[in-house]
């Protein structure tokens, strides 16, 4: 485990910053969403300060549910996170880069090769983080009328990632000996054709990609129901998650790692990071005013898209009256059922109307946010990190580039001073900065156990 040494530190990449009104700030760029020299302005920032990664989200649909929120949100103009990211990876050095791809509207072979580029053209500093869908506005977009079942989107993201590995080791990292004297481009004994089939996808392979630098990229997962959290235990290596309190977190942490283990994985070997809001003032009062603006941007309409959409779409918040109490339960979803029942629990400890849960949702949407100075944010990060809470955090600043900027100026020195953050770089690739192993080629591990069975 981690606990008690430096965190882990990354950026989650957002045009305008993760409170829903950012947009409107005067100090954010109201076109950043399609402007790659904003988003190379970020990544410069975090790689100067030795962040771990810049995280991209991503969902490949409108979300919001109705013109009246459509028409509020800021953030329908963005970039694909693969395309993105490859053009990032030219503009930087050190930084890791994760990229959000669904299972459930992708085919492998296509992601294998796409991600495999990504890691490639970084030099080996590339991440996935793997979904499975969880907005109903997508199923549309690819010849459906609702969402598979959940369940089954988390069977078909089991079997996807089983081949998407499968094909990142098609060949063997010495295979492509590109011989100009023999005319032996690649040595074919160090080929191995997967041709997998099971019950959703079937896939002869080989991938006409050389093996990723790092083996296979890291492998990021951010699901928290019950099936997210097998699925996490088994394939993660970077846990993203939602946890507003210390002791959700230490909670889950321990329940993870418990998993983990059983699943006979190394627990250091799979690293809880939760998101976190800072609002920082160099006073209580000035991150407290901060937070208060960015509240008065955010119009209704673009709260309760939002609202309608991280609850599961399940009722029309419009013909409620919001001055009501938020009920214990609300009728199951087949879309993001983890935050739903997150928030549902907020909304009960705080005793909250839904007015209250609609703004707590639009500030955070569920995620832990710190409003005060920079030792406030210091102790609430340090805190998480030494009672086995965290590894480290997902940094969602509420603004940027602004509040990124506050973050990195204010807070980053305080976590320095205390030894909890580095301030260099210790490796080259991705895995070797955050203390990941680089996996063995799965068809050489089978053919060396093979041999261990065979000498019994």
């Amino acid at each position: 485990m981690r606990r008690n040494r430096e965190m882990l530190l990354g950026l989650f990449l957002n045009q305008a910053g993760y409170h829903e009104g950012a947009w409107r700030d005067p100090g954010v760029p109201a076109n950043g969403g399609i402007d790659v020299n904003h988003f190379a302005h970020l990544a410069a920032l975090v790689e100067g300060a030795a962040f771990h990664f810049v995280f991209l989200a991503d969902t490949p649909s409108v979300m919001e549910p109705d013109l009246g929120s459509i028409a509020r949100a800021g953030r329908n103009d963005g970039f694909e996170p693969i395309t993105l990211l490859s053009s990032l990876s030219s503009r930087t050095k050190n930084i890791g880069l994760v990229a959000t791809a669904t299972t459930t509207y992708h085919q492998p072979y296509h992601l294998a090769r796409m991600l495999a580029s990504l890691d490639h053209l970084s030099g080996g500093r590339a991440a996935w983080n793997i979904v499975t869908s969880g907005h109903k506005s997508e199923a549309s977009n690819f010849g459906q009328n609702e969402l598979p079942a959940h369940d089954a989107r988390y069977a078909r993201a089991k079997e996807f990632v089983q081949v998407v590995k499968g094909l990142w080791d098609t060949w063997e990292d010495d295979a492509f000996i590109r011989n100009k004297e023999t005319g032996v481009f690649v040595d074919t004994t160090k080929l191995h054709q997967l041709n997998y089939r099971g019950d959703f996808l079937s896939v002869k392979g080989p991938l006409n990609v050389a093996r990723p630098p790092q083996g296979y990229l890291v492998l990021v997962q951010a699901g928290a129901s019950e099936a997210g959290i097998s699925f996490a235990a088994e394939f993660a290596e970077i846990v993203f998650t939602a946890e507003p309190s210390l002791e959700g977190g230490k909670k889950f942490y321990a329940m993870l790692k418990r998993k983990v283990r059983a699943l006979g994985r190394e627990d250091d070997q799979v690293l809880v990071m939760p998101g976190i809001i800072p609002i920082v003032g160099r006073t209580k009062q000035e991150a407290v005013e901060g937070l208060r603006r960015l509240q008065a941007y955010t119009h209704i309409d673009a709260q309760l898209g939002l609202a309608d959409r991280v609850l599961g779409s399940v009722m029309d918040l419009r013909s409620f009256d919001l001055d009501t109490k938020v009920p214990e339960a609300l009728p199951p979803t087949n879309l993001v059922q983890s935050r739903q029942k997150l928030l549902l629990d907020v909304a009960a400890r705080q005793n909250m109307t839904w007015r209250q849960l609609i703004q707590f949702i639009s500030d955070s949407k569920g995620h832990l946010m710190v409003v005060g100075t920079p030792n406030e944010i210091a102790d609430a990060m340090i805190n998480a990190l030494d009672q086995g809470a965290a590894d480290g955090f997902n940094v969602m600043p509420a603004t940027v580039p602004g509040g990124l900027k506050d973050f990195i100026e204010l807070v980053v020195p305080e976590l320095r001073r205390r030894g909890k953050f580095r301030s260099a770089y210790s490796g080259q690739t991705l895995r070797e900065n955050i203390g990941l192993k680089r996996p063995i080629n799965g068809f050489l591990r089978a053919r060396h156990a093979d041999v261990l069975k065979s000498s019994d």
